[in-house]
């Protein structure tokens, strides 16, 4: 897949004084990188998918990062191993995350919330964010997201693993009026399958690398303009063959019901 936003060649002179920027987008100029300094993004979960996509928008610039998640760091894996350190075992992955965000991009304010998203609290937790970033692994929570996203007219990038081989993601703004697009659930009670092989649990660790670079791509675009998100598409990406395609998604005032991958 070719990379988004192509890195610069070298960096300027006065880039050179900046040490803590880990990355250098070009294209976006220097209204582009203004707006990423002032943006406000939040993600709801710092594991698999949310890490890489946290460490991704650190480096791009981002100025404000909520990281929301109950959950704590068990290193069970590669995908557990993305962002977080041995060390961090028992701890809450909020407190992990905003570390390792700190290390990498000291210019990034970086708020930690140790709490479960729900229909109750979703408002609260989501207000004052430019774009919001769903990674979680709970359909309820999901839908949560998207209910309150749309509620409050924010833009939402979407992203989930389906097993261990694909990848679904979609994306949307401008939330249509109507009932939240919100996809079915990829885990549904008794399909998680046996403990991944070590063969797998690579692939799963290298997909959501790769995702997670492109849910931060989405994110960069949506605040510097810079190309077209992709609105109101469903991207299934195959980590095993390396293919990707796009469905439609129908808009949310359409139909009431959840859309099928």
């Amino acid at each position: 897949m070719q990379p988004l936003v192509a890195p610069a060649a070298a960096l300027a002179p006065e880039e050179l004084i900046r040490t803590a920027r880990h990355a250098v987008l070009a294209g976006i100029g220097e209204e582009g990188q203004r707006r990423l300094n002032a943006a406000r993004v939040t993600v709801v979960g710092a594991g698999g998918l949310g890490s890489p996509a946290l460490l991704a928008l650190a480096a791009a610039g981002i100025g404000s990062l909520t990281v929301i998640d109950d959950d704590v760091v068990e290193l069970t894996n590669l995908q557990r191993q993305l962002a977080h350190r041995v060390e961090d075992i028992g701890t809450p992955k909020t407190a992990s995350a905003a570390r390792a965000i700190t290390a990498l991009a000291p210019q990034t304010v970086v708020t930690a919330v140790p709490e479960r998203l729900d229909t109750a609290n979703a408002a609260r937790l989501l207000a004052g964010a430019d774009v919001v970033v769903d990674t979680s692994d709970s359909f309820a929570t999901r839908r949560d997201v998207a209910a309150a996203t749309e509620a409050l007219g924010l833009p939402l990038v979407w992203g989930a693993v389906q097993e261990w081989h694909a990848q679904a993601t979609v994306f949307w703004s401008d939330p249509p009026v109507g009932e939240p697009v919100v996809l079915a659930d990829l885990f549904p009670p008794g399909t998680e399958g046996e403990p991944p092989s070590c063969a797998q649990v690579g692939v799963l660790g290298a997909l959501c690398v790769q995702v997670g670079g492109m849910l931060a791509g989405e994110v960069i675009k949506l605040v510097t303009g810079a190309g077209e998100p992709l609105l109101g598409r469903l991207a299934m990406i195959d980590a095993l063959t390396s293919r990707q395609h796009e469905i439609a998604i129908r808009p949310a005032s359409t139909t009431s019901t959840a859309v099928h991958a």
